[in-house]
């Protein structure tokens, strides 16, 4: 039955391939009539046998502490104890988030080096495994950066920054295939109709399958940050850095076990050329004419080989179906262009929010175990979004499309940083060195903190947490199924280059990042997503009616030939 599937892809079992009532509860549009053309002219063997539906039927990870605190008096390995700030290199809050942005730059512009590798040489699966060797050499590097002896020294700094590179470096390259290849092991492409247990005939969606896919690909990812992150607080707390850092490096030992075990279960030339082809004749001195013919709706035409009056170039070893895939990848990379705004609220969380519950009361609780509110809102509300909020929509008729998502994340981002600036006014009111609050000390140099609970930093990280169900599961969701098959990756790695763009953004708010100038931080970040996704959904509204014409495109064929398809 229809409904008895999760998420059967996951499984690897490939012809097993029912889905969720509610992804066939999907409440149909008006415009469907190309859509199911489409799925009628070409079943592979994968949809062999099934019913789709007619034209009518579609009708009805943290590191602020170790930067930012100095070492304890008299520990040599980072430990505050109980009543203590635990703490290591001592370099100050404009340190600490100078280098957890750069961080997050490289680790999200790597994915672009790892998708062209995957998608051009290598292969997903092979891209993956050198990552991971890489990765886990920035996980050992980092533990020798945090033994007693070299913990608190200039030699400390350095081999952590060193750490930084390499692991970023190695996540770069696992971030934009990992997800594509979960994705890939449902197969189902195009809708089809069902009958669920009650007898009701529905259409089953793949799209909506994809979101699942994603939500709980997100939803793990989120149980081990919440688990990994308390275990590292308390670690660091009352041990010390080393520990902290050890476990999640003897976890991560697991991946190439996992990785040997399904060894055998598991581009970008020619995109640009076919871009480049397209644009001949578009370009004019007037920069209005010049912009209105690179964005109309025949740009990609003139691209296809079946277009083409006399004998078409060599290069052009593809469809014109595959012309479609193009130009619905290129669509998806404009809709990535405004996610920067949308980090920049997001990045908030690996090191100002976590500054600014060090500055609060904690009651003994580690100033940044509270950022894990974050997962855990994530573990929590991701089912309800899956099992009650999003099929309740479809109930009720409302289509709560990709892109209508990624504006409520915008939304959601915007409001949490609102959130944030106004417990940061309190602060400044409360604390006994007013606006001085993250270096206010007594005469024996003891911390004095504002007398608001940390807890009041709650509704930040909820928000926050929403606003990721909306727009960065949805993102991941939107570069799988909008990009050509042979491009996944790539697409998927313009989409993490967002967050590196972001952070390089970031890197401009960090004199920002310091009392007595923190409201303005986080009211700018909040400013700027609410008003990007204002203009976001301006911008992508008319795309967004095309969403099930886009989700159920033929399937493009390209063939490679050596030499033709370089830059």
């Amino acid at each position: 039955m229809a409904e008895d599937d999760l998420v059967a892809g996951l499984l690897a079992q490939p012809t097993q391939h029912s889905d969720p009532v509610y992804d066939t509860e999907k409440k149909l549009s008006e415009d469907h009539d190309m859509v199911a053309d489409s799925l009628e002219n070409e079943v592979d063997v994968i949809h062999e046998g099934m019913q789709f539906p007619t034209a009518e039927e579609f009708l009805t990870l943290r590191r602020t502490n170790y930067i930012q605190q100095p070492l304890p008096p008299f520990s040599r390995t980072g430990a505050g104890g109980a009543n203590g700030q635990s703490g290591a290199l001592g370099a100050g809050q404009q340190m600490s988030t100078g280098l957890t942005t750069f961080y997050q730059f490289w680790a999200y512009i790597c994915p672009i080096a790892g998708a062209y590798i995957a998608d051009t040489y290598w292969g997903r699966y092979k891209t993956i495994c050198w990552s991971v060797a890489v990765a886990m050499l920035g996980h050992i590097i980092m533990i020798i950066s945090s033994i007693p002896g070299i913990i608190g020294s200039r030699a400390s700094l350095g081999i952590f920054i060193l750490s930084m590179v390499v692991t970023s470096t190695g996540t770069g390259g696992f971030k934009s295939n990992v997800s594509p290849l979960v994705a890939e092991q449902y197969r189902i492409t195009k809708c089809y109709i069902a009958v669920t247990r009650s007898g009701e005939r529905v259409i089953v969606d793949p799209a909506m399958t994809t979101t699942r896919i994603y939500m709980y690909f997100y939803l793990f990812i989120n149980i081990g940050a919440l688990i990994g992150q308390i275990g590292m607080v308390y670690a660091e707390k009352y041990i010390g850095y080393w520990l902290a850092y050890t476990l999640p490096t003897a976890v991560f030992c697991i991946s190439p076990l996992v990785l040997w075990y399904g060894r055998n279960r598991s581009v970008l030339p020619a995109a640009l050329r076919i871009w480049r082809y397209a644009q001949r004749g578009r370009w004019s001195w007037n920069p209005y004419k010049t912009i209105k013919n690179l964005t109309s709706d025949d740009f990609w035409e003139s691209a296809k080989p079946s277009k083409q009056v006399d004998e078409k170039p060599r290069w052009m070893t593809f469809d014109d179906q595959w012309v479609d895939e193009v130009r619905r990848g290129f669509k998806a990379c404009g809709v990535f262009v405004w996610f920067p705004l949308y980090w920049l609220c997001y990045n908030q969380l690996n090191n100002n929010l976590v500054s600014q519950a060090a500055v609060m009361t904690t009651n003994g609780l580690p100033n940044d175990v509270l950022s894990n509110l974050d997962p855990l809102a994530l573990i929590i509300f991701i089912p309800i979004c899956d099992l009650v909020i999003y099929p309740a929509l479809a109930r009720a008729g409302i289509r709560f499309t990709s892109l209508k998502k990624i504006a409520w994340g915008f939304g959601t981002a915007a409001a949490s940083m609102v959130w944030a600036a106004v417990v940061q006014y309190y602060i400044y009111k409360t604390d006994p060195c007013g606006h001085y609050a993250a270096t206010c000390v007594d005469a024996n140099q003891h911390p004095l903190v504002s007398p608001l609970n940390v807890w009041i930093q709650s509704g930040s990280y909820v928000l926050i947490a929403f606003s990721e169900i909306f727009a960065s599961i949805t993102g991941l969701e939107y570069a799988f199924t909008k990009a050509p098959t042979n491009m996944r990756s790539l697409v998927m790695s313009v989409f993490l280059f967002t967050s590196a763009a972001s952070a390089a953004i970031g890197e401009a708010f960090v004199s920002l990042s310091l009392d007595p100038l923190l409201v303005w931080n986080y009211a700018i970040s909040a400013i700027l997503a609410g008003v990007g996704g204002i203009l976001f959904w301006i911008v992508v509204r008319k795309l967004d009616k095309e969403e099930d014409k886009l989700n159920n495109l033929s399937s493009g064929h390209f063939v490679e030939e050596p030499g033709l398809n370089s830059l």
